[in-house]
């Protein structure tokens, strides 16, 4: 009875191995996103974020005081993640005419991110208005841009690749 492996035998088994022929299919995996979402847009999409809650944090304070500064805010804070959204939405952009296959989950955030900052950007149009005028459409407003965000920024940072070939 042997007690392990001489070198006789890996040797064999390697020959065995690699002359299988049924082994020597290699599948590789294509990138959906050949310029993965960078620092810089990752920091953009990510900062937008905490910018848009704030934004509903202080239409909802404004809701409950009629204190116009939280108006004010609320303004403030939707112009920070428009632009945040906005530069984060030209990385996209970029990235969307880098890309090999210009559909599925690039499209879709790149369309997401549009839609994102277009109501924002009525949001902030809303906001614009006297206090008084601004309720309650600034603050649904407000609730919907901040959901987009989170869903765009959850679609935007998943890890991306394509299908066997």
């Amino acid at each position: 009875m042997r007690q392990g492996w001489s070198i006789v035998d890996m040797i064999n088994v390697i020959k065995i191995i690699i002359e299988d022929d049924s082994m020597s299919t290699v599948n590789t995996v294509s990138p959906a996103y050949q310029s993965r979402p960078g620092l810089l847009h990752t920091i953009l999409l990510a900062g937008s974020v905490p910018l848009f809650l704030g934004a509903l944090a202080s239409d909802i304070a404004y809701s409950q005081t009629y204190q116009i500064q939280w108006s004010n805010f609320a303004s403030w804070l939707i112009a920070g993640g428009e632009l945040f959204a906005g530069l984060a939405l030209l990385c996209a952009l970029v990235n969307l005419v880098r890309a090999s296959q210009k559909s599925g989950a690039v499209l879709t955030y790149f369309v997401l991110l549009l839609v994102t900052w277009v109501l924002g950007l009525v949001n902030a149009f809303q906001h614009a208005k006297d206090a008084w005028a601004m309720m309650p459409t600034g603050l649904v407003l407000s609730a919907i841009v901040f959901l987009l965000i989170c869903l765009t920024a959850w679609v935007g940072l998943q890890p991306r690749s394509g299908a066997l070939k």
